[in-house]
């Protein structure tokens, strides 16, 4: 079971955003930091306010005291410098995590709330044991062609996907939703057995009170004709002041942002998706209908068969959002 506190990938990044904003009030360059302290290189600091290297206690209390800290800050600042250099209980509690699933199941576990679109894929957290093998097969089987030496084990990988699933069953988890396409459920991504299965997997996870799943429908219109550019997430945390954290998935390349204006961008992006996609009853519905109909007769058709109609939606007008 994922630990039910932020990770030490999140602890870096909030106490980054912490150490900037005291550097600012007190009128500092980053340069003039590094004179008075005596650091040999700039780019030490740089990491630290980015959240790119585990801090150093002694290090960030320098930094506090330069910045003239109040006692209570101080106090906070330097608890959270020691839970984001503590990677132990970590690694004990994700056993076979690789590196990439671990930095997934870091942003996933300090989580309130978890947003996801995906155009044609069905999300990790939501995959079954057969399609995440599936899907990690193929994956590294396209790596591999590039560079015969990447990619982990498939089966560790996995182990790793569906060992970040438990987050969702977890009394005070997330509350998750996704935005599913319906190309994203036909017979492109994974033979009839293993589509079936995750057909039926999707319905159960529906019924969790924390989980809302929507449905895209192939031809649905988003707003004035919006295109969401790829897949994404986003995050927002138990402690409030940890920055909402958008995932970009690039296909081998993820990029992630806490930039508000970039988040707030996705953010209204998402609620089109979901404004456009069938509400949370029709899609269970619809999950429903294919799946049935998966499991009596093969599908003739390269996707798989939805209800005949599909209910009428209220679609909200957009404002303005940059594509990227």
């Amino acid at each position: 079971m994922p630990p039910a506190v932020p990770s030490p990938i999140l602890r870096r990044r909030r106490l980054g955003t912490d150490l900037r904003r005291l550097r600012e009030a007190a009128g500092l360059t980053g340069d003039q930091v590094i004179e008075r302290i005596g650091w040999a290189s700039a780019s030490k600091l740089s990491r630290l306010e980015n959240g790119r290297s585990r801090p150093d206690p002694e290090d960030v209390a320098v930094l506090l005291d330069l910045y003239r800290a109040a006692p209570a800050l101080r106090e906070e600042l330097l608890v959270i410098t020691e839970e984001a250099g503590d990677m132990r209980a970590w690694r004990k509690s994700y056993p076979v995590m690789t590196q990439q699933q671990l930095g997934w199941a870091e942003l996933e576990a300090g989580c309130a709330q978890i947003r996801e679109y995906n155009p044609v894929l069905v999300p990790g957290l939501l995959q079954t044991e057969g399609y995440a093998r599936l899907r990690i097969v193929s994956a590294n089987a396209a790596a591999a062609s590039a560079d015969p030496s990447a990619g982990d084990d498939p089966e560790t990988e996995v182990k790793a996907r569906l060992g970040r699933q438990s987050l969702l069953d977890r009394p005070d988890g997330p509350r998750y939703t996704a935005v599913l396409e319906e190309a994203a459920l036909g017979r492109r991504a994974c033979p009839p057995d293993v589509l079936r299965d995750q057909l039926a997997h999707l319905c159960e996870l529906a019924m969790l009170p924390n989980v809302t799943l929507h449905l895209l429908l192939r031809d649905t219109r988003i707003g004035e004709f919006y295109l969401p550019p790829t897949a994404f997430s986003l995050y927002r945390f138990t402690d409030s002041q940890d920055p909402e954290t958008l995932a970009i998935e690039g296909g081998f390349i993820d990029v992630m942002s806490t930039e508000a204006s970039t988040v707030n961008r996705y953010k209204v992006a998402f609620e089109w998706l979901c404004s456009a996609a069938l509400s949370a009853s029709d899609t269970l519905t619809w999950l429903f209908t294919a799946t049935g109909r998966l499991t009596d007769t093969a599908a003739s058709s390269s996707t798989v068969p939805g209800p005949t109609a599909a209910p009428a939606q209220r679609r909200r007008q957009p404002g303005r959002l940059t594509e990227r």
